[in-house]
């Protein structure tokens, strides 16, 4: 039997990670009007603009020369083209300091050698298999603790929690460890903005994932862990530092990606209990509501990209060293590819995909194992709390934030079985 190792809090045990992680994605209502307005005036804005869409200049980047890229067309230019918009640079100040070597940070030809060997471990025949094993058992854990209610706060009691205990699950976490884990997963991030319980995050983090490689690699299971440890790709294995990364990536983009992305999903249907009601009566709807969800609020407004060479996106002339703040959202909610894009529409016929997991070479490699999770979820919630609504008792859900977007409660009701 593998023993595991420990994990310790932060120092400071008064320091908490989550309200510092919630004042930074902000509060706006909707961001949407601006995103259109500014989209309408053209797909390449000129200057720095925070993730509130305001003309506030970015604190970070605002010293340096910057574009908002908006509009489908753009959008998909930018993301398909990584020898001109690289990664490396957008990214190594704020997320490499947080998480490390990680693929997110890299550019070809490193990065084509590394994914492919990561891509092995999530392909869709794989991730599949954890439906089963790993994510049910974790849904029904969480829902035992309120199905026997009748009512429920789905945000604070389902989502927030169901995604990150999957991953606890697939590292085979001690249960007692895992608020631990929660808190140092969110602190890392704040390496970026440089608070000193951001790289002490990090390095536990780090020495956790070091030691549990170790012992994998010595007696493997049939773990995510074991599995990325010896995986291979033209007889390639991943190195300690390059996974050690990707892991403490992982317990921030895997968890917090299918959090919202679920909030959102079940928020869009118990605000349209129309379609509710037809998800309810065929399943076989649920893949096409969770691409309208995905669409409609995707779980990340915006990504960047550094402009490598002297180009032009769409005619507009970009120069060498410029940050491209490349708005997924707007993409998503392009009127020229989603008619009434601000409609939630689960029977709407797509031309195109979205893009709410990006495209090119950096397309999000865990959105398999986000989808069926949010599979799984929705298919347990329908299963056990029949005649579902929202609590006529609470405020309505609002979804809220500024990069990432997700509402903070979602109060039900449903009868007891």
């Amino acid at each position: 039997m593998t023993v595991m190792p420990k994990l310790e809090d932060l120092v400071d045990q008064s320091f908490d990670p989550f309200v510092v992680e919630k004042l930074s994605t902000g509060d706006c209502p909707d961001p949407y009007p601006r995103i259109h307005e500014l989209a309408a005036r053209s797909p390449v804005i000129e200057g720095s603009y925070r993730m509130q869409f305001t003309d506030v200049p970015d604190a970070q980047m605002g010293h340096l020369p910057q574009v908002m890229v908006l509009g489908y067309d753009a959008v998909l230019h930018v993301l398909t083209n990584p020898e001109i918009f690289r990664n490396k640079e957008a990214f190594a100040p704020n997320l490499g300091k947080s998480f490390g070597n990680t693929v997110t940070v890299m550019d070809a030809p490193e990065h084509t050698r590394f994914r492919k060997i990561f891509q092995k471990a999530f392909l869709p025949q794989v991730v599949a298999k954890w439906g089963e094993s790993v994510v049910d058992p974790v849904v029904s854990r969480l829902m035992e603790n309120f199905i026997h209610r009748g009512e429920a706060d789905l945000i604070e009691e389902f989502t927030h929690h169901y995604p990150f205990q999957v991953i606890y699950a697939q590292v085979e976490l001690d249960p007692a460890q895992g608020p631990t884990f929660h808190k140092l997963a969110i602190a890392q991030l704040l390496s970026s903005i440089g608070l000193p319980q951001g790289p002490e995050a990090s390095g536990k983090l780090g020495a956790f994932f070091t030691e549990l490689l170790r012992q994998k690699r010595a007696n493997p299971g049939p773990d995510l862990i074991s599995h990325l440890a010896n995986v291979e790709a033209d007889g390639e294995k991943l190195p300690d530092d390059v996974l050690v990364s990707f892991l403490r990536q992982l317990m921030n983009a895997g968890g917090d990606t299918t959090y919202r992305g679920t909030s959102v999903l079940l928020t869009a249907l118990l605000t349209h209990p129309d379609q509710l009601a037809a998800v309810i009566a065929d399943r076989s709807l649920i893949p096409a509501a969770i691409e309208e969800a995905l669409r409609w609020e995707g779980p990340v407004s915006s990504t960047f990209r550094y402009c490598s060479v002297d180009t032009e996106i769409m005619g507009h002339p970009i120069k060498a060293g410029t940050y491209i703040n490349t708005v997924l959202a707007s993409a998503n909610r392009d009127p020229e590819k989603f008619p009434e894009p601000d409609k939630f529409d689960i029977f709407r016929k797509n031309t195109v995909r979205n893009l709410a997991f990006a495209s090119g070479p950096h397309l999000c490699i865990g959105q398999h194992l986000a989808r069926v999770e949010m599979t799984r979820a929705l298919n347990a919630i329908l299963d056990r709390m029949p005649n579902l609504r929202l609590d006529p008792d609470k405020p309505a859900p609002a979804i809220i934030g500024h990069l990432l977007r997700v509402p903070e409660h979602l109060w039900v009701k449903f009868d007891v079985s």
